[in-house]
């Protein structure tokens, strides 16, 4: 008897290990481009997100809403942000902040994991309406000032303001959130180690205005001295080298430059700033000076990012719970071409990347980091709305540096995570979203249909082929199954599919509205 007692512990604890639920990481960076990661092609330097990549999967067509607030909506909820009241489509009223909110249907995914056993944990920004701890968070730090990487005015701690934080105090926005990260993950551990977690970890960064570490620039060096149209090439022959995209590398657009237009911005930021991809070759020496140390900002913010959470998994190490985290990584938009001041302004006798500095990516380096596809954030096109995306689960999935081109969606993040955990769908109203554990397993092409619509820039993907257009153009038409950096334009040869696909674009517009009809 005595000596059944072990080996009964053991199937027991065998059992129990099984059985056990995921802990589930999400990571969401904002206005990073699609080959900014070096496993996607990029010079930057990730280690930390490349080894992920390299001990899980790295998705080759997954999609965002190409825009901040309606991807956040749509990544917490399961549903289309139209759905839910977190962005327009012709007279389907919606939007950011605090403006127009979700349905009472339209939960956050810790609301639904409660009944699951978790505790749930978020950091960064938000940018959806509601409040953290009101929506089901146990734990929140949210930094709202996305205008101040030093010294943010709004920021919250569990839905309550904190004081704005002083100049020169030390604070850096990335370190903070991953600082709060582990200050829960501690906790977790501390009182709640029997209970799965959920962390969602919202960076600001890359997104604008770029401001980084002084030792953060220097270490990137000279990297960006030879310009964005070499160092595009460089990112397409590693991408191609990589397997992830193959074919031809899109044209750059001449004329398109910011999304928004802010004449008097351009004035303060100076002529050394540049609202147009021009050649490199054409611009000043004084515009090179300048393009070169943004680009050097941008990813030093990366890399950043990259170190910080570095530290967060070690804390789940730390736990012993690497073993059976499931984390994602993935970017809100493509980066984007975006040139303003706001915040605190724009001092050029300041070094540049600095608290009185307000630079932007703008275009020229947009598509660099959007390689090898066109348009940059708002835009539908693939540079807008396609978003690296890492899985990695040593447990659940036993791929190890493999790409899946199976298409995913971030309204599939929510419905994935129900089939993960084994929660009850009991809404009523479907979500827009599938699941993706089939995926995990192997790289299964399942025909679906992809929806967007932002700023009057629509498209609808539909198996390989895809229609879209930006405001107040006429569709255009792709096979990206050949031509997955939408070069070769194809509505004039097979004009029935794209009133086929247009039909299938606006079925969905009339699914939101029925849908939003119900809410009155």
């Amino acid at each position: 008897m005595k000596l059944l007692i072990p080996f009964i512990c053991a199937v027991l604890f065998s059992c129990t290990s099984l059985h056990q639920k995921p802990n589930i990481v999400i990571i969401l960076a904002d206005d990073l481009g699609y080959s900014d990661l070096g496993c996607y092609g990029g010079e930057i330097k990730t280690p930390v997100l490349d080894k992920l990549a390299y001990n899980g999967l790295r998705y080759t067509q997954f999609y965002n809403t190409a825009r901040c607030w309606p991807t956040r909506g749509s990544l917490l909820t399961g549903y289309y942000p139209q759905a839910i009241g977190r962005d327009k489509v012709l007279d389907i009223k919606g939007g950011g902040g605090s403006r127009n909110p979700r349905p009472s249907w339209a939960k956050l995914l810790p609301h639904y994991l409660k009944d699951a056993g978790y505790r749930s944990y978020h950091t960064g920004k938000w940018h959806i309406d509601g409040k953290p701890i009101q929506a089901g968070f146990d734990r929140s730090y949210w930094l709202k000032d996305q205008s101040r990487f030093f010294s943010p005015t709004k920021h919250y701690e569990d839905d309550k303001l904190l004081p704005p934080v002083k100049r020169g105090s030390g604070f850096y926005g990335t370190i903070k959130v991953a600082d709060k990260t582990i200050e829960y993950l501690k906790e977790h551990q501390e009182k709640y180690n029997n209970d799965p977690f959920m962390a969602y970890v919202a960076f600001a960064a890359p997104h604008f205005p770029l401001h980084a570490l002084p030792e953060d620039i220097n270490k990137v060096d000279d990297r960006y001295k030879d310009g964005w149209d070499k160092i595009r090439q460089q990112r397409w022959r590693s991408i191609q080298d990589l397997g992830i995209v193959s074919g031809k590398l899109s044209e750059v657009e001449p004329n398109i430059g910011p999304p928004y237009h802010f004449p008097d911005h351009l004035k303060i930021l100076g002529p050394a700033e540049v609202n147009r991809p021009l050649p490199w070759n054409e611009l000043t020496k004084q515009q090179k000076i300048f393009q070169i140390e943004k680009m050097k900002i941008h990813a030093a913010m990366i890399e950043r990012m990259d170190s910080e959470i570095g530290r967060i998994i070690q804390q789940i190490k730390n736990m012993g719970a690497m073993e059976n985290t499931l984390i994602v990584f993935l970017s809100d938009n493509g980066a984007s071409a975006e040139i303003m001041v706001r915040g605190d302004g724009h001092d050029p006798k300041a070094p540049l990347g600095s608290a009185d500095t307000y630079p932007c990516l703008g275009p020229g380096w947009s598509n660099v980091c959007n390689t090898p596809f066109r348009r940059h954030k708002t835009w539908t096109h693939e540079g807008g709305a396609c978003t690296p995306f890492l899985a990695h689960w040593p447990k659940g999935i036993k791929a190890r540096g493999e790409m899946r081109k199976a298409v995913g969606h971030v309204i599939d993040i929510v419905p994935t995570i129900f089939d993960l955990v084994g929660l009850e769908f009991k809404n009523g109203i479907p979500f827009s979203g599938k699941s993706l554990i089939d995926s995990f397993h192997e790289d299964r092409a399942k025909e679906r249909i992809i929806w967007w619509s932002h700023e009057e820039n629509d498209a609808l993907r539909s198996g390989d082929w895809k229609i879209v257009r930006s405001k107040g153009s006429k569709w255009e038409l792709f096979n990206l199954s050949q031509d997955r950096t939408e070069s070769s334009n194809l509505a004039n040869q097979h004009p029935e599919k794209v009133a086929e696909l247009e039909n299938a674009w606006m079925n969905q517009v009339e699914q939101f509205r029925k849908l939003r009809h119900t809410e009155r």
